[in-house]
């Protein structure tokens, strides 16, 4: 007897690298999973009346849509096929008190003192201030204790950051998806359904929502399904047995 089911629950995922064929993500935390087969149809057509006499289709595809608000530098790196390092250097913002002889002193030892400029704090971003600066020790000139300062400079943050480097030549890989999940039959059984992605392609499109209200952003995923080397492109597979907790 054939089963009849319906599905409200999200697909788990794994990424497979296509060309090692080697697990690259497991994605357990999307909302959305969403598969769709593409098509296009062409007519030959004849007779009074232009009628549709014979049909030719092509242009065989898909897409694979994911939708997620949990983020992770390894799904940015499969988005945009950057390369991920831990070398990064970022500015930093210091609200400081000068102490006697126009000294005050950093959090951090400054990446290059060159990128090192003092602004007096009611004129941040305004006309910089003359300073030294050896260490994380900065001594403004013609600055007097307890004057308030503003410090910019450009801090390293290699020895606990993450940085993905996206290029202009940086392109997502191929991948095979392994997704699964369960279908609810008529009688309440529940099914574990997967399905098989053999060559999905990441569009390079990325975008990364900050906002102070409302929903947490979401990411959307939409890869393209290629056919592989068999042609094989999309396989949906239900098994038989109620699935298990």
């Amino acid at each position: 007897m054939e089963n009849i089911f319906a599905n409200r629950e999200v697909c788990d995922l794994i990424f497979e690298d296509y060309e090692t064929k080697t697990p690259f993500l497991n994605m357990d935390y999307a909302n959305v999973s969403t598969t769709e087969i593409t098509g296009e149809s062409v007519f030959a057509y004849g007779g009074k009346g232009h009628p549709k006499r014979v049909a030719f289709s092509g242009e065989r595809g898909g897409t694979l849509t994911i939708e997620t608000q949990m983020q992770s530098f390894k799904l940015y790196q499969l988005l945009t096929g950057g390369k991920v390092s831990n070398a990064s250097k970022f500015m930093a913002r210091e609200e400081l008190t000068v102490a006697e002889g126009g000294a005050v002193t950093l959090s951090a030892v400054p990446a290059d003192t060159k990128s090192v400029n003092v602004f007096a704090a009611d004129d941040d971003c305004g006309t910089a201030m003359t300073a030294t600066v050896e260490d994380k020790n900065v001594t403004v000139t013609g600055a007097a204790a307890g004057d308030k300062v503003v410090v910019y400079y450009m801090k390293d943050l290699s020895d606990k950051a993450q940085k993905i480097s996206i290029k202009g030549s940086s392109f997502p890989k191929a991948f095979t998806v392994y997704g699964d999940t369960v279908m609810k039959t008529e009688n309440d059984e529940l099914l574990p359904y997967k399905f098989i992605a053999y060559k999905a392609v990441p569009q390079s499109n990325m975008s990364i929502g900050m906002s102070n209200n409302g929903d947490p952003a979401t990411i959307t995923i939409t890869c393209d399904l290629l056919v592989n080397e068999n042609d094989d492109m999309l396989d949906l597979i239900l098994e038989e047995g109620e699935a298990t907790a």
